[in-house]
């Protein structure tokens, strides 16, 4: 038995002899962390940089690819940095570092989902008023609470957890989480696992509820709106409800694999339903709203088109 004062150190029990596709697996998994990270940028750099881009829906955007870039870094390298090693642990400082990531950004994505929900409820349902509403002061406040308010809440979990004594320091994962540490642990462990109930509530259901009812009243004033309206709401949308759904589709299966005894499943479709939100929700966020958003898009080929001809030019020289 382990009490608190001698874990040191946690294993992830997830990870398996690889053999000689060990450098593969590294490859792969640095290849999609550098695609990330590249098309992610791109975006958050048209946006910083160019005037048009510069209204609400664009920050919003921006700060959700912001966000992606974080999670995919705190997780992805280390997986890769995991694939090359004999031994998987991580100590138990990095692991609570790690999880306070982790955690800050599946909270931050709700909660920025919800706000661009409420963005565009207000550009279509009211729109005369769009300015009027989104302010530069009431968007620099969404902002803050996107940001703050999951930083907080798992500042508190880590809190709370960190207080546990610990009877084991093994986790069934290729990365921590906090749900499994306190399983490990042979104290009481009622207030944490209330707080996380209460953490999941506000920071999965209410923004969803948000979502769910901004929708309701776009698709109400579509139905009844101008073909116009219509064709905004499609080309400002698709990209998010895209965003919405890939993203609970992905922490569905995140939560199914601490919550419940997946064992029968093969090791490697465990891993891989592990990773899908921190890989498949910024892969297809940058085409998403890059071919999607109209002024993204332009701004775009400009910028190809620019360099191509300074390619061009330079090789006629």
């Amino acid at each position: 038995m382990m009490n608190f004062s001698q874990v040191s150190y946690f294993t992830l029990g997830a990870y398996f002899d690889p053999g000689p596709l060990r450098w593969l697996y590294f490859v792969i998994i640095l290849s999609v962390y550098v695609l990330i990270v590249l098309s992610n940028l791109l975006l958050i750099v048209v946006i910083c940089l160019n005037k048009t881009l510069h209204e609400p829906m664009y920050i919003f955007i921006c700060s959700l690819f912001i966000n992606e870039v974080n999670g995919s870094t705190v997780c992805l390298v280390f997986i890769a940095y995991q694939i090359l090693q004999d031994v998987h642990t991580i100590s138990y400082n990095l692991c609570f570092l790690q999880i306070f990531f982790l955690y800050s950004y599946l909270g931050v994505n709700f909660t920025n989902l919800a706000v661009m929900s409420y963005d565009r409820y207000v550009a279509i349902c009211f729109p005369l008023h769009y300015n009027t509403h989104m302010t530069l002061r009431k968007v620099t406040c969404l902002i803050v609470v996107t940001w703050l308010s999951p930083l907080v809440a798992v500042g508190i979990t880590i809190v709370l957890t960190a207080s546990l004594k610990l009877c084991g320091n093994i986790m069934d994962s290729v990365y921590c989480d906090n749900y499994l540490i306190i399983k490990l642990a042979c104290s009481d462990a009622t207030v944490n696992n209330f707080y996380e109930v209460v953490a999941a509530a506000v920071f999965v259901s209410v923004p969803l509820i948000i979502i769910f009812f901004t929708y309701i009243q776009i698709f109400r004033v579509c139905f009844n709106g101008t073909k116009q309206t219509r064709q905004k709401a499609v080309s400002t949308c698709t990209p998010h409800l895209f965003s919405v759904v890939n993203f609970a589709i992905g922490t569905s299966f995140q939560i199914s694999q601490t919550r419940f005894d997946l064992s029968h499943l093969p090791q490697m479709l465990r891993i891989i339903l592990s990773l899908y939100h921190l890989t498949c929700q910024p892969l297809f966020n940058t085409p998403m709203y890059g071919l999607n958003l109209t002024k993204i898009r332009n701004v775009c080929k400009n910028l190809f088109s620019k360099s191509r001809n300074a390619v061009t030019m330079m090789e006629m020289t």
